[in-house]
């Protein structure tokens, strides 16, 4: 019978400071020399990270009430609006919202200076934030307008939720076209100027469990400097696609909806974003712990960036119209090293996602795990796999009337 452990054995070796664990780089050279078989009984925990933009995150806030009370109907912090049809003095503010006398692209392209993501991370470094509210006013909520400042500490409570993170994969942005393409993956040179990706590859936390086995519902993970957990399947979770054989998807699959406590993160690992010509958004930090169960675990987190690929996609045509267009596949070892090439072209490789920041965090949730301070939660229900019933759907092309167009 083949080797196991679980959970509980993990956790009581990292209670006495006796488990051992490496981050997902460092395993791949520990399998090249010892072998699966000896390397997944010696190894308890691999260590998985990455930092990058997030549009998908935001936070939830309860302010408290004023004197008298208020019934918040329209928000702003820093004059960003945030969301108010939760409740009296509760709000949503999603990274990528604008201020409303942001110029946007009227001057293209917009500069987008400011945003959710800036007025998270102006949070969470501790600055004074600019709070407005208005209302209707009600016999039990009469006060009709707030106008004060407040700081992150002032809060009931500010509970990062981030409805779609760390993309299992994603595409590889290009450009096609004879002018300069300003989108969420950066800026994209005409003529296949240069080729934008955006994910730590072998240190990234989905793919290194590409089937889910040990990240699910309840998984605590490092979350923005912090703690937090998987609260769900993020949006547009898709894990029924092309796979390689090592079981890694070959495009974008699976995403992950987190949760934490914004007052215990950290302004490094929470970044306010401005893409030109784009928008706004937020760099977000997160490491994922994977306990090495078994060797079939352990195959999977020792994956190589030369054996994950990703699709190539023109940004002119093929993505924002829907165009078939078949530009192949790049290895995540070709981005890394800086040069790809596409129709017989080499072409520069611009990244979106910090690999040095992704290694600093796999390093800090290891040392965090080393030293007892965070111990493995096992995930109380699993994530959709290959194999469930998940179709990936559109906006249904119907007139106003509900017929068909």
């Amino acid at each position: 019978m083949a080797y196991q452990k679980t959970y509980e054995e993990i956790n009581e070796k990292i209670k006495r400071g006796e488990a051992v664990v490496v981050t997902a780089e460092e395993v791949i050279d520990i399998v090249a020399q010892e072998g699966m078989e000896k390397a997944a009984r010696e190894i308890d925990v691999v260590t998985t990270g990455t930092f990058g933009p997030m549009c998908s995150s935001g936070v939830f806030l309860n302010f408290g009430h004023s004197k008298p009370r208020i019934k918040m109907q329209k928000v702003w912090l820093n004059g960003v609006e945030a969301y108010s049809g939760i409740a009296a003095v509760d709000a949503y503010l999603g990274a990528a919202q604008l201020p409303e006398n942001d110029p946007e692209n009227k001057v293209y392209p917009g500069r987008f200076s400011y945003g959710g993501g800036h007025v998270i991370h102006d949070l969470l470094a501790g600055k004074d934030i600019r709070l407005e509210a208005t209302a209707y006013g009600t016999d039990c909520y009469p006060n009709k307008k707030v106008d004060t400042i407040i700081r992150l500490e002032d809060l009931n409570e500010a509970i990062l939720f981030n409805p779609r993170n760390a993309y299992q994969n994603y595409s590889c942005a290009v450009n096609l076209s004879e002018r300069t393409l300003y989108t969420y993956m950066g800026i994209l040179k005409p003529q296949l100027g240069n080729a934008s990706y955006s994910t730590s590859g072998q240190l990234s936390p989905l793919l290194n469990d590409p089937y889910y086995r040990t990240i699910g519902v309840g998984t605590r993970i490092f979350l923005g400097g912090g703690i937090g957990y998987v609260a769900w399947n993020g949006t547009q979770h898709h894990p029924n696609v092309l796979r390689g054989e090592n079981g890694v998807p070959k495009v974008g699959a699976g995403t992950l909806a987190v949760i934490g406590d914004l007052k215990q993160m950290d302004p490094n690992w929470l970044v306010g974003l401005s893409y030109i010509g784009y928008g706004a958004t937020m760099a977000v930090g997160i490491g994922i712990p994977i306990p090495i169960l078994d060797e079939e675990i352990l195959y999977y987190a020792a994956v190589k960036d030369e054996d994950i690929y990703c699709p190539i996609v023109d940004y002119s045509e093929q993505y924002p119209y829907g165009k078939d267009m078949d530009l192949g596949f790049a290895s995540f070892k070709e981005l890394k090293n800086g040069k790809i090439t596409i129709n017989g072209k080499g072409v520069i490789t611009t990244p979106q996602s910090s690999i040095f920041r992704a290694r600093k965090i796999a390093g800090m949730l290891k040392k965090w795990i080393q030293t007892g301070s965070f111990e493995l939660s096992r995930p109380v229900a699993p994530l959709p796999s290959a194999d469930a019933d998940i179709e990936f759907k559109s906006i249904p092309e119907r007139s106003p009337n509900g017929n068909n167009k």
